[in-house]
């Protein structure tokens, strides 16, 4: 079986995407790649799954991932973490104060090379912004923002769901995730 590195320095996301690869032979490799100034998710993971490439010398993935505010024209779209690092989830829910479209949503580009060529896979998490920041710090979490994203139909934060909770939500808020796109794509093109 082929070895595909996932090469990411967020441990929620090595985490996260160990259980949609159960029967392919997934290893992590902790780097931090750089990332073009883009708001433009496929450039950023293009970038990204091309250092990596260069690095591993296998075939790899990399992912990236926006957040896209509504009310705020996309913002923070794929600078997620300069807007953390700067204004933090405390600065998101000051310019949310007083909004009543508090829609926002995750995007995801996974970026798969083979050493031959890059393929694509896109996911989306749509949900609302809550007005204050809840839950609990977890293992699995990619962002802070899990304190303040609501998922489509609910009224927990991402940070305030159990584990099941949040596997079991994705049939109701119209999710997908991008690594299980590439999972189930990888088992039909490549076995």
């Amino acid at each position: 079986m082929e070895e595909i590195v996932f090469v990411t320095h967020n441990k929620g996301k090595a985490k996260s995407a160990q259980k949609y690869f159960e029967d392919l032979k997934i290893s992590t490799f902790d780097f931090e790649l750089d990332e073009p100034r883009s708001d433009d998710l496929k450039v950023i993971a293009t970038a990204k799954v091309k250092q990596a490439y260069e690095i591993v010398k296998k075939p790899c993935l990399a992912l990236d991932t926006g957040f896209f505010i509504e009310e705020l024209n996309g913002f923070p779209r794929a600078f997620v973490n300069f807007s953390l690092d700067t204004i933090g989830i405390e600065g998101i829910l000051q310019l949310m104060k007083g909004k009543e479209n508090r829609r926002c949503e995750f995007r995801e580009c996974l970026a798969y090379h083979d050493g031959k060529e890059i393929h694509y896979f896109y996911g989306k998490h749509p949900g609302n912004i809550s007005n204050e920041i809840r839950g609990k710090d977890r293992e699995e979490k990619w962002s802070d923002l899990w304190y303040i994203f609501k998922p489509l139909h609910f009224e927990k934060t991402l940070a305030e769901m159990e584990a099941k909770e949040r596997h079991e939500r994705r049939k109701i808020d119209n999710s997908v995730q991008a690594m299980q796109v590439f999972a189930e794509w990888y088992k039909e093109n490549k076995n």
